[in-house]
């Protein structure tokens, strides 16, 4: 597929998020997520407002979903999500439910394999069970305990294992970012600590527009 970049919304209020997503599609951006921190802080109100405010944007819910399956991606959808974010952690009922909410509600699933000890083998289990997206995901806590660890150390071996498109999350410098379709990995990602301070999980830098159009350039060319 054709490079997409996505914003994760990592902040913690509406307007706030709002204001970020404005200018993430004026630099060309070509997803939106409400990221977890801003579901856990807004509810799904913060997905609610993104939809009436960005109507034909694809809208990512990244709930995490361990749980109620179904229902948590039914209500994700009612908010007016597309994409809705389960972990193959999950017991494998609450992955096949959320395949089957999405065929119900026209969503798309991205499973993320976040704490799997083997990555490839996750991401093909995931795919073997319908969903769309592949989540390769080092986390914040993860990473910051295990100096230099990053998606890149096991991203071939997870890209060489599914044929559905991956993502690439966690610790990536804008330069490796921009790298990720060149590595298999189309569906770029910018949130914490890229464009979103991921100490106080604010807008990061003096002119987030001007640094998000460039790194949107660069990736489409």
């Amino acid at each position: 597929m054709e490079p997409k970049v996505q914003i994760s919304l990592d902040l913690t209020s509406i307007p706030e998020a709002l204001e970020t997503a404005h200018m993430a599609v004026r630099a060309g951006v070509d997803w939106l997520e409400a990221g977890t921190p801003l579901v856990l802080a807004e509810g799904l109100h913060s997905v609610r407002a993104l939809r009436d405010e960005f109507p034909t944007h694809p809208i990512v819910a990244d709930l995490k979903i361990m749980d109620g399956g179904y229902l948590e991606a039914e209500l994700a959808a009612r908010a007016g999500a597309t994409h809705v974010v389960v972990m193959a952690r999950a017991h494998p009922s609450t992955l096949r439910v959320v395949v089957e909410a999405a065929k119900d509600y026209d969503l798309k699933v991205m499973g993320d394999d976040l704490g799997a000890e083997d990555k490839a083998a996750c991401a093909r289990m995931m795919e073997e069970m319908g969903v769309d997206f592949i989540i390769h995901h080092v986390g914040y806590d993860e990473r910051r305990e295990i100096k230099g660890l990053s998606p890149l150390h096991e991203l071939a071996d997870v890209v060489k294992a599914v044929g559905i498109p991956v993502q690439a999350v966690g610790g990536l410098t804008i330069e490796q970012a921009i790298q990720m379709p060149k590595l298999g990995a189309p569906l770029v990602v910018l949130g914490a600590p890229l464009v979103i301070d991921s100490d106080a999980f604010k807008p990061a830098g003096n002119d987030l527009e001007a640094i998000l159009r460039e790194i949107v350039t660069r990736i489409r060319s």
